[in-house]
């Protein structure tokens, strides 16, 4: 049963607004990088399920972060079916992401109160997704779709919760164009966790790096 409920969750990504998004198949390197990133002011962690067993990694994970890092949601991304969904809310994800919108993804996680986020690329991808009862929607591939998607699409739907994956930077440039465009929240990958940086173990890096993009965010907010 997720640890925190669906207020709770979005509460968080709103707080300190960069979802970290990894993947590793080494149970103590995953456990490393959100110990590191939660250091960094980091509360929202998605674990992303792409990998063999990867499920296994993420019980692990999760159990670890209950104990660690216990102001910290982890829920899982690159879901594409409900069968999955359902395997993780099992296993205690806080929410659910997935790359395409996929209706009955949303009806297991609604039947559970666990938030899902979808990723959609079209207004109207959004406008089902929020019928069915997604609060919060990623906007995918953002370095396809770009800022002024999301201010287009804000304008005709403000009340609409939009998160964004793909393209995102640890950088001033990078999301005051995201910010000032209205998102919610942003999803970031591979620019937080460089394989050199993972492989050498800098989780110091991880920590510093997580701390100044929330701390540009906070400045761009303010």
């Amino acid at each position: 049963m997720a640890r925190f409920d669906k207020q709770q969750v979005l509460a968080k990504m709103a707080e300190a607004p960069m979802v970290p998004v990894f993947y590793h198949k080494d149970a103590e390197v995953a456990k490393a990088v959100v110990k590191a990133c939660y250091d960094g002011g980091v509360r929202a962690f998605e674990f992303t399920n792409r990998g063999d067993f990867a499920h296994e990694i993420f019980a692990e994970v999760i159990k670890f972060a209950a104990k660690e890092c216990p102001d910290m949601a982890i829920g899982v991304g690159s879901i594409v079916e409900p069968a999955a969904a359902s395997l993780y809310i099992q296993q205690g994800a806080c929410f659910v992401v997935g790359p395409l919108f996929n209706p009955d993804v949303a009806k297991v996680c609604n039947r559970r109160l666990v938030p899902y986020t979808p990723g959609c690329g079209t207004v109207s991808e959004i406008g089902f997704a929020q019928e069915l009862g997604c609060d919060l929607c990623k906007v995918f591939p953002g370095d396809v779709l770009g800022p002024k998607f999301v201010k287009g699409l804000l304008a005709p739907m403000p009340w609409s919760k939009l998160m964004v994956t793909g393209g995102v930077e640890p950088t001033e440039e990078n999301l005051k164009g995201w910010f000032a465009a209205g998102v919610y929240c942003v999803g970031m990958g591979s620019k937080l966790f460089p394989k050199d940086k993972v492989a050498a173990g800098d989780w110091q890096y991880v920590t510093d790096k997580c701390r100044e993009a929330l701390d540009i965010i906070a400045k761009l907010k303010a």
